[in-house]
């Protein structure tokens, strides 16, 4: 069975031969993709602000889309000692700064409890064909997503395909709801 490290590695390695263009090209096929599911009638979106650095999706399409929806965008600042995150509604005043890890975070703002959540956009690596998904593994977004309601949609997004090779679990692990690729959308 491959590992968690090894499946880490090698899409950060296929990811960093992704180009600035074709990380937004595929982006927007993946907001666009998004379109077709039936998530558009809830209030509450949680968005991860993509880190440019580790060539992550580009979220500014998905918060295009939410935007021009009226919808309340979450975001979150992530707390490194406790590995939790904080979630602030997004507004035009809001302040966004890199942190030490170059991860886009508010400066602060207005706090948003885990409960009023309804759809969290969830960032990942890989993801396999049960709905498993592979992240940096520090563990931030299952402690928040195991913070959050019952119902809670969880939807990956991905430059690649999903994994045939069904990844080891922990009881910790959060599955998706849905992975969403530039080619497909995946229902777990």
């Amino acid at each position: 069975m491959v590992t968690k490290l090894e499946l880490r590695q090698k899409y950060r390695n296929l990811r960093k031969e992704l180009t600035e263009d074709t990380i937004d090209d595929l982006s927007l096929e993946i907001a666009n993709k998004l379109l077709e599911i039936e998530i558009w009638d809830y209030k509450f979106y949680h968005v991860f602000l993509s880190i440019a650095s580790l060539k992550e999706i580009n979220t500014d399409f998905l918060l295009s889309i939410l935007s021009g929806k009226d919808k309340n965008i979450v975001i979150s600042k992530s707390d490194f000692k406790t590995r939790s995150l904080q979630n602030f509604l997004l507004t035009d005043g809001t302040k966004i700064k890199l942190n030490k890890y170059n991860i886009p975070e508010p400066i602060d703002g207005i706090e948003i409890n885990n409960s009023k959540i309804e759809v969290v956009f969830v960032p990942l690596l890989a993801c396999d064909k049960n709905g498993n998904r592979i992240g940096y593994g520090k563990g931030f977004y299952d402690n928040f997503l195991a913070s959050c309601k019952p119902g809670t949609i969880k939807i990956g997004l991905s430059f690649f395909e999903l994994e045939d090779a069904v990844f080891p679990v922990l009881e910790s692990d959060i599955a998706l709801d849905y992975c969403v690729t530039p080619q497909n959308i995946y229902r777990f």
